[in-house]
């Protein structure tokens, strides 16, 4: 049973930390401090053991699906398989455990746990498409600290199809899963929802930093919350919590909307975050080289140096952003040390965390408890 698996993976430590902030006040350590306790009794990071220990049942899918024979489709199957194995367990499964650690603070029963598992690695087959998609993309080089999948040998375009699969893959999980399940239809159309929209902000993203004459005017702060809001915040906040939500019961609109602000919220902190480590961030931490200044992608940083630079300092990042050598690249960085983006970051940071925090405690009908733990999860990550 899933539940029995000896199946372990060294590779995945478990590690769960909690940053303080020193500067929210007195009564925000005291309410931080107190939705630690609770988070004590049910960390989905927790999880991580029994979550890891079911991957096997993703790849029994693919192998016993209807209407494929083994031995027919067996270069295809453990290409197909090689795939998974290289790219859908390997990150921090925070997406995936959230399912499990909502459906523990929404209900009591515990008789769909494994399914919120199952579901769990159903969202992180969803992040590893996009993310085999969005290396091809932006010609990345590595992945979590290893190549990319289509740098790979004997990868190359086939990635390309590999990423329509492991999609498609979710769909074949959820039929054999749940299929009798009275969520079904709802988590299906969720699943669906959220790809959709997810690639219509993978879109805006591409063509965005792909215009031609190359236009930074176009670079604007409500361009860059519609990107983030699209390709990013709905797929890595919204869907676990709202599969969760389906799946006890919970398909009240008005509560699935006020979940959303909040996660939509935690996903545009997420990405200005991922943003900054893309400069910043140490490589073997992150696990991934940053490209955005050469990819000439929207990101935070390059909005507000735009809003903050003089004529002459603009002028030089239009000549310099979005090109491969290192010497403009350094360039673009030194105007980003000489504006202090990286003062304005930790501010921004502060700002919007008790914001964020403030949001979720006027939350109602929904456990607070719930989102503290995804805010403190995320607040002042290295990776």
């Amino acid at each position: 049973g899933l539940f029995n698996s000896r199946i372990t993976f060294s590779s995945f430590p478990i590690s769960y930390i909690i940053s303080f902030s020193s500067c929210l006040g007195d009564r925000k350590r005291s309410l931080r401090k107190n939705m630690a306790t609770s988070v004590q009794k049910k960390d989905p990071f927790s999880w991580r053991e029994t979550f890891i220990s079911a991957f096997p049942k993703v790849i029994d899918v693919l192998m016993s699906t209807d209407g494929i024979s083994n031995i027919e489709m067996k270069d295809s199957l453990d290409h197909l398989k090689a795939c998974i194995e290289y790219t859908v367990p390997g990150g921090k499964l925070n997406r995936g455990l959230m399912v499990i650690g909502c459906l523990s603070h929404l209900s009591a029963d515990t008789s769909e746990q494994e399914n919120a598992i199952i579901l769990g690695w159903c969202v992180e087959l969803l992040q590893a498409c996009f993310l085999v998609a969005d290396d091809i993309m932006d010609g990345s080089i590595t992945r979590r600290g290893k190549p990319c999948w289509y740098k790979c040998a004997s990868v190359g375009m086939i990635a390309v199809n590999d990423a329509l699969f492991l999609e498609s893959l979710i769909y074949e999980i959820i039929r054999k899963h749940i299929h009798q399940k009275n969520y079904y239809m709802n988590v299906v159309e969720l699943f669906q929802k959220v790809s959709y929209l997810t690639k219509v902000g993978q879109c805006l993203d591409t063509i965005t930093g792909c215009e031609d004459p190359k236009d930074l005017d176009s670079f604007t702060d409500e361009k860059y919350a519609a990107i983030v809001k699209y390709k990013t915040a709905f797929y890595s906040f919204y869907l676990p919590v709202g599969i969760a939500m389906y799946m006890t019961g919970i398909d009240d609109t008005t509560l699935h909307d006020r979940a959303k602000e909040i996660l939509l919220d935690m996903g545009h902190f997420f990405q200005v975050q991922d943003d900054y480590l893309d400069c910043y961030g140490d490589p073997a931490v992150t696990g991934k080289i940053g490209t955005d200044i050469q990819d000439n992608k929207c990101s935070w940083l390059i909005v507000k140096a735009l809003s903050l630079a003089t004529k002459e300092q603009k002028a030089q990042l239009q000549a310099n952003y979005g090109r491969n050598e290192e010497a403009y690249v350094e360039r673009v960085k030194q105007i980003y040390e000489d504006l202090e983006l990286k003062k304005l970051y930790s501010k921004y940071e502060e700002e919007s965390y008790s914001l964020l925090m403030k949001k979720i405690e006027g939350l109602q009908g929904l456990p607070a408890d719930m989102f503290y733990e995804f805010a403190e999860r995320i607040y002042k990550r290295k990776k």
